[in-house]
């Protein structure tokens, strides 16, 4: 989803881009992938391969393992040989919720999943074998190209009278096409370190939905009901937000509120944001 995206933001700033992708790359392939690094001399490695599925993971902890930690530790020791930057993004599931307020980069990290804790272990591996890296933690993703919860809510309002939806979890809703520029602002900078970056404000997965609803008009009926309720796999922090501190301190924005994001996504404003992301041409250039 995100992958996707960041390719088409980043050929639209004239930037050159080789895109790898399954089954051609696998990132747990661990001398396949620090050789495909030097044969391709990139100035920057955008590292998005993962296993997000957070319930599947709990059944498959090898599998997430592999892919998570293994994979990013093997582009990070390609990354580091050849000296180039390396740019990760993870997640809030790295947290166990138990906060009060939003998460600050240096706060102590007890992820409750399997999938936070392969993430966790992804990052890590970075700090500990990559200098020049920027690790991304961004929450609750949703855009055009992969399964998200606002699609899922928008699909089965067609054809649901009442949906029921999670009311005690509360983070960040980030929209994926928002998330690229900063991740290309913090490439071409000097600034490592680790980022908390997501649409601004927050909310519950039930507040989301009904948002969802409002704006795409449906009648469908939307219920809260708790964590316990809902009966998932895997364990969710109920308090995930993120405070965007680093990157508001290095570049001086934050970005647009979830509300605004989610309205350009459901009414689909492509046009809009093409524009956005297109290159500034100086006067006179």
């Amino acid at each position: 989803m995100l992958g996707t995206d960041l390719v088409e933001f980043l050929r639209r700033q004239n930037e050159e881009v080789i895109d790898w992708d399954l089954p051609e790359h696998d990132v747990t392939d661990v001398e396949k992938t620090i050789n495909g690094i030097h044969q391709v001399g990139p100035d920057v490695v955008f590292h998005l391969a993962g296993r997000t599925d957070v319930d599947g993971c709990e059944d498959d902890v090898a599998g997430a393992t592999s892919v998570n930690f293994q994979g990013t530790w093997a582009v990070a020791l390609g990354v580091e040989e050849l000296g180039c930057k390396l740019v990760y993004p993870s997640t809030d599931y790295v947290f166990d919720g138990r906060a009060t307020k939003p998460y600050r980069e240096a706060d102590t990290a007890n992820p409750l999943s399997v999938y936070g804790r392969t993430k966790l272990l992804g990052e890590n591996a970075i700090k500990r074998s990559c200098n020049r890296h920027f690790i991304v933690r961004t929450s609750w993703l949703y855009g055009r190209h992969g399964r998200n919860f606002v699609d899922t809510i928008r699909q089965k309002s067609t054809g649901e009278q009442k949906l029921e939806v999670v009311s005690d979890q509360v983070g960040s809703p980030t929209y994926a096409r928002d998330l690229c520029r900063p991740l290309w602002e913090l490439a071409r900078s000097k600034y490592f370190g680790v980022y908390h970056v997501t649409n601004s404000g927050q909310c519950s997965w039930f507040e989301l939905a009904t948002e969802v609803l409002r704006l795409t008009g449906s009648k469908c009926e939307v219920a809260p009901i708790d964590t316990a309720a809902a009966a998932r796999r895997a364990p969710r922090p109920a308090y995930s937000v993120l405070e965007n501190r680093n990157f508001k301190r290095r570049f001086g924005k934050e970005l647009r509120p979830w509300q605004e994001a989610l309205m350009s996504y459901i009414k689909g404003e492509n046009e809009v944001q093409r524009r956005r992301d297109a290159p500034r041409t100086e006067a006179g250039s």
